[in-house]
C-alpha cells in the first residue's frame, strides 16, 4: 500500500486531490498543514493521518515524512525556496524519491507576450521563490521531481487540459483546479510519469492576452 504526503494541505487543489485518492484508491494519506483543525472532517476517516506542524520544523517533517513513498508540495510564499530547500533535505533524509511539486506560471520564463508581461508583475513577489525552487530541485539528482506550472487557476468543474512541455512556449490562460488536481493524481497513481521535468498546464483555448474573468 502507497504512502502519500500532501504538504501544505488546506490549499483548494490539494482538498481536491485527497478527496479523489480517498474515492479512487487505497493509498494511506498524510496531510500536513500548519492548523490541523481546518481539515477537522478527516478526524475519523482512517486512512487519513492529519499532522499538524511547521515546514521548517525540522522534527515534525522527519516524522511526517517516514517512510512515505512519494511527496506532494503544495506549498507557496514568498519564503518558498527555504521551504524547498527543508523539503528536499528531510527526504533525502527519509529516502523518499519521488516530489510532485507545485510551481507557478512564469518560473521558466516561458509565458510570451502581453499575457507573459502581464502574469510577471501580478505575481511578482512570488516568482522569485519558484524560480530559485526551480534551481533547487534542479541540482538535487537524488530526487525524481515533475514540477507542474498552471495556469490561472478558476473553480470550473470541468477537467479540461493540455501538457506543455518543458522549453516550450505557454499557451493558455486559465485552468480549472479540478484539472490540475487531475494530472496530480495521474501522477500518484502512476509515478513513471513526466520524471524530473517542469511542465506547463492550461486549458485548450484560453489563449490571450489576459485570463477571461480578468475581463469581466
Amino acid at each position: 500500500m502507497k504512502t502519500v504526503l500532501i504538504l501544505g494541505a488546506n490549499g483548494a487543489t490539494a482538498q481536491i486531490v485527497t478527496m479523489r485518492l480517498l474515492a479512487e484508491t487505497t493509498f494511506d494519506l498524510r496531510l500536513y498543514l500548519r492548523n490541523a483543525e481546518r481539515l477537522a472532517q478527516f478526524n475519523n476517516e482512517p486512512r487519513i493521518q492529519l499532522i499538524e506542524g511547521d515546514i521548517l520544523d525540522d522534527q515534525s517533517l522527519n516524522k511526517a515524512m517516514t517512510k512515505v513513498d512519494l511527496v506532494y508540495s503544495n506549498l507557496g510564499g514568498v519564503d518558498l525556496a527555504n521551504l524547498t530547500t527543508q523539503v528536499l533535505k528531510t527526504m533525502k533524509e527519509n529516502n523518499c524519491e519521488r516530489l510532485l511539486f507545485y510551481s507557478a506560471l512564469g518560473a521558466l520564463h516561458e509565458v510570451p507576450g502581453k499575457f507573459g508581461a502581464w502574469n510577471e508583475q501580478a505575481i511578482a513577489a512570488y516568482l522569485p521563490g519558484f524560480r530559485a525552487s526551480d534551481e533547487l530541485i534542479r541540482n538535487e539528482s537524488g530526487i525524481n521531481t515533475t514540477q507542474f506550472r498552471p495556469a490561472w487557476l478558476t473553480n470550473k468543474k470541468e477537467v479540461n487540459y493540455e501538457v506543455t512541455l518543458e522549453g516550450e512556449s505557454f499557451q493558455g490562460t486559465e485552468i480549472s483546479r479540478a484539472s490540475v488536481a487531475d494530472f496530480i493524481v495521474k501522477l500518484i497513481k502512476d509515478p513513471t510519469l513526466y520524471p524530473n521535468t517542469s511542465v506547463g498546464l492550461d486549458q485548450p483555448g484560453t489563449d490571450g492576452d489576459y485570463p477571461e474573468w480578468l475581463k469581466e
